[in-house]
């Protein structure tokens, strides 16, 4: 679960945000804030992954908060979504090492991917605790096909495994589950998961909590239809 806060002080953009955020899946919105103070007293009491920012704040500049943020909660992941278009003021973000810099007005469309993406790389990250070529490619955006196509796959996936996986989730409309996916592959559920959540990190399937009748939700992994990653 992504713990996101909303800084913004326009109360009217940031419900906007906020019904944003509920349509992707994932998400939960821990705090908001309409000034500066509010935002670092927010950092301070909640635990946080992503704080969404705004520049025009009416006690300090959101871009002048970045390097206390920085110094303060290191491991806090920033977007701005702000109205300023100055090319002083996103070249600051970007030395500050914000994740995106998105424009006022923002549709939902620009916004929910912004979150996905987000989310896809920090999945991607939590992937493994080596690094490899193929993971930073991934991470900054190489495409998935010329990243198969060269062979760059993570540490304890190889071709034919992940040719099987794609075979079974192709004939599985209906979603696998990690039990299931071992059960094809007669492989571990560790593996199992392994291949499922390399998918999930290059945006070739989803995963989706399944409540069925009765009993504890079950997750499942769903093909992208249009993705194709063996040719």
């Amino acid at each position: 679960m992504v713990k996101v806060v909303i800084a913004e002080d326009d109360f009217r953009i940031a419900q906007v945000q906020e019904q944003f955020l509920q349509k992707v899946p994932g998400v939960k919105l821990v705090g908001k804030a309409l000034n500066a103070k509010e935002t670092m007293e927010v950092l301070e009491k909640e635990e946080v992954d992503l704080l969404l920012l705004d520049i025009y704040m009416p006690d300090e500049l959101g871009t002048d908060l970045l390097p206390k943020i920085r110094d303060n909660h290191p491991t806090v992941d920033i977007i701005m979504v702000t109205a300023a278009n100055d090319r002083t003021m996103l070249e600051t973000a970007i030395r500050q090492g914000v994740f995106n810099y998105l424009l006022k007005p923002v549709t939902m469309e620009k916004f929910v991917e912004t979150i996905e993406d987000y989310k896809r790389k920090k999945r991607l990250l939590n992937l493994s605790n080596e690094v490899d070529q193929s993971l930073i490619d991934r991470y900054f955006g190489k495409s998935t096909q010329e990243a198969i196509r060269q062979n760059y796959l993570p540490s304890g996936v190889d071709r034919l495994t992940l040719q099987k996986v794609k075979e079974v989730m192709t004939e599985l409309k209906g979603g696998v589950s990690i039990e299931e996916m071992g059960e094809k592959m007669g492989a571990s559920r560790t593996t199992a998961r392994r291949y499922l959540e390399y998918l999930v990190s290059i945006n070739v399937c989803i995963p989706k909590q399944d409540y069925g009748i009765v009993g504890r939700p079950e997750r499942k992994y769903y093909l992208i239809e249009d993705a194709r990653i063996i040719e």
